[in-house]
């Protein structure tokens, strides 16, 4: 366990313990004088990860924390582990997923309870309205936050199924972005596409049977590099996005940040959030794939068009929200190249940019902001 790599921007009141993600999991103590935090269970559906994790809150709950902190989703292993505990625990605060990811990387760098642009890209995650989240725009602090953007949503048909058969959501963002004539596109990735397990699948999610709707980046990029690769599966979580993010940084030499680079997209107002539609940018990837544009090009451009696309959004809410602090979290900022897009960009347009440091973006990093929101709160 790692202590005192981290000194919360304000005074704690009472130790908490936080119990972290599914996958990825940690758990953080944050007492007066110190915070540590666990090693990395890595998926806490496998027995062994699990009985580490139990191993590990046994440890810190020798520490007797006053508060717990756990994750909104109710199917987590690591949050039904901590609802066994409140009979015995002062208080309880169930946090939602997204807003941990902010809080982790607030208080990474020592960030005082004052409202931010988060900005929280990554695989899924549980919503205030149940559904699934993963490409949020929020306005945030230790208190609280309010959604103000995100990822137009896309049924996950199959749910989990989805992340390994990435040709499912490639499928439904060609859908939006041409509607059932898709099918007829002459590209190559079409001749591996099994359209009888198509309309299965496209029938399912109409009747919304296995079939949550998704506002996730990190899906977004499964769709996009199983076209531009030529992949209908994958092993395991993000390996086609890791392999699109090899090609990018090929695609980047040599390359600067033209206009004309990025594929186009648009940003929608709705009641009170805005969304963005993507469909524009798997258009263009269908208009590269036609043209026989080197799979190099293509994945330098969808990299160069996430990142315009958090520019342009983050411009607009800085106007409205005044407010000039931007914080990055969740596990789509693992990918270096895009990382370096998005903060050159946000730099040179003047906003004050915060990436994690010592923790990783992904979930490994969530019990901390669990932790101190938790703290703040209670």
């Amino acid at each position: 366990m790692r202590a005192n790599i981290i000194k919360p921007a304000f005074k704690i009141k009472r130790p908490v313990l936080a119990f972290g993600s599914q996958s990825k999991n940690t758990l953080c103590y944050v007492g007066r004088s110190a915070v540590c935090i666990s090693r990395v269970h890595a998926d806490l559906n496998n027995p062994k990860d699990f009985i580490e994790f139990q191993k590990d809150a046994r440890r810190f709950l020798k520490k007797k924390p006053q508060a717990i902190a756990y994750d909104y989703h109710p199917e987590y292993s690591s949050s039904s582990f901590a609802l066994c505990l409140l009979p015995f625990s002062e208080k309880a605060f169930p946090v939602y997923h997204h807003h941990a990811h902010i809080a982790s990387c607030m208080a990474e760098n020592g960030i005082k309870n004052q409202k931010v642009l988060g900005v929280a890209f990554d695989g899924t995650g549980l919503g205030q309205d149940n559904a699934i989240w993963g490409a949020e725009f929020l306005s945030c602090d230790y208190a609280g936050f309010k959604r103000l953007a995100h990822l137009k949503e896309i049924p996950l048909a199959g749910a989990q199924q989805a992340i390994y058969q990435p040709w499912r959501l490639a499928a439904f963002w060609l859908y939006q972005a041409f509607g059932s004539r898709f099918s007829g596109l002459k590209v190559s990735w079409l001749d591996k596409l099994d359209l009888n397990k198509w309309r299965i699948i496209s029938s399912a999610a109409q009747k919304g049977i296995n079939s949550p709707l998704a506002s996730s980046a990190g899906r977004l990029f499964d769709a996009a590099a199983s076209l531009i690769l030529g992949k209908m599966h994958a092993e395991y979580e993000a390996q086609l996005p890791i392999e699109l993010e090899k090609l990018a940084v090929q695609g980047a030499r040599g390359k600067g940040q033209e206009k004309n680079l990025a594929y186009s997209f648009k940003i929608e107002k709705d009641k009170e959030q805005y969304v963005i539609d993507p469909a524009g940018i798997f258009k263009g990837i269908i208009s590269d794939l036609k043209k026989r544009k080197p799979k190099i090009d293509m994945a330098y451009r969808f990299h160069f068009t996430t990142a315009v696309i958090i520019k342009k959004m983050v411009v607009v809410l800085r106007k409205e929200n005044r407010i000039n602090k931007v914080v990055l979290s969740g596990g789509v900022f693992q990918n270096k190249l895009l990382l370096g897009m998005i903060r050159g960009m946000l730099n040179k347009s003047g906003f004050e940019v915060f990436c994690h440091k010592q923790l990783p973006p992904n979930d490994a990093s969530l019990s901390l902001g669990q932790a101190v929101i938790a703290a703040f709160k209670g």
